[in-house]
């Protein structure tokens, strides 16, 4: 289970810049929440710290008060409590409504905010170095926060599924139809992937290969 903030690390969160999400505090205040996946440290001079976009959604769910009558949902966790998006097909995904709206478009906010402070020219139209360590995820996000729904856990669910390939720079992405595959296609693109339509030769299966664009 994910330790709850504390009340110091909850002020340092709430007290980052609201447009580029940079902390202040002692070096141990960062490193914790460097630990936690909330803050990352600029691999740049001065070496500031700055909000993830787990750190971003956490900012945005302590000031944003619950809505009366609404269920909150679970907390979409990675194994170390960050934000993790859904790739289509998981057992228990995190429950639908609009928290789990906000905390998409949290992260994928964020997820921009970490591409101007990490690409060496501060560009948000393409991957940066997280996104190309963490493809599936990364893609997942970018499909997500643009609309796209994923598939359910029982097979043949209609919805997208991102998976691995063996290539260590790509993913896979499959869709219900040819025109949510050229949607998936077209919003990855826009975001700054590399996306071209394929068939598997022995099931025929048309699929959508995906890598950052570095330029």
């Amino acid at each position: 289970m994910t330790r709850p903030l504390t009340a110091a690390q909850r002020r340092l969160i709430e007290a980052a810049d609201p447009e580029t999400g940079r902390l202040k505090g002692t070096e141990a205040q960062l490193t914790a929440l460097v630990k936690r996946g909330l803050a990352f440290r600029h691999p740049r001079p001065p070496h500031d710290h700055f909000l993830t976009p787990a750190g971003h959604r956490a900012r945005e769910a302590a000031n944003e008060p619950n809505e009366p009558n609404e269920p909150q949902a679970p907390t979409p966790t990675g194994g170390g409590g960050v934000f993790t998006a859904r790739v289509g097909g998981e057992p228990a995904p995190p429950a639908e409504g609009p928290s789990r709206t906000r905390e998409v478009r949290s992260a994928w906010q964020g997820m921009l905010e970490l591409r101007r402070m990490t690409n060496p020219d501060a560009s948000t139209d393409r991957p940066c170095a997280w996104e190309r360590t963490h493809l599936v995820q990364a893609a997942a996000l970018a499909l997500e926060a643009a609309g796209h729904r994923p598939a359910g856990a029982a097979e043949g669910e209609d919805g997208y599924r991102v998976r691995d390939t063996p290539q260590p720079d790509a993913v896979a992405v499959y869709a219900p139809d040819a025109s949510a595959l050229r949607g998936c296609a077209e919003t990855l693109e826009g975001a700054g992937w590399q996306a071209g339509e394929y068939t598997e030769p022995r099931t025929r299966r048309r699929y959508v290969l995906a890598s950052p664009r570095r330029v």
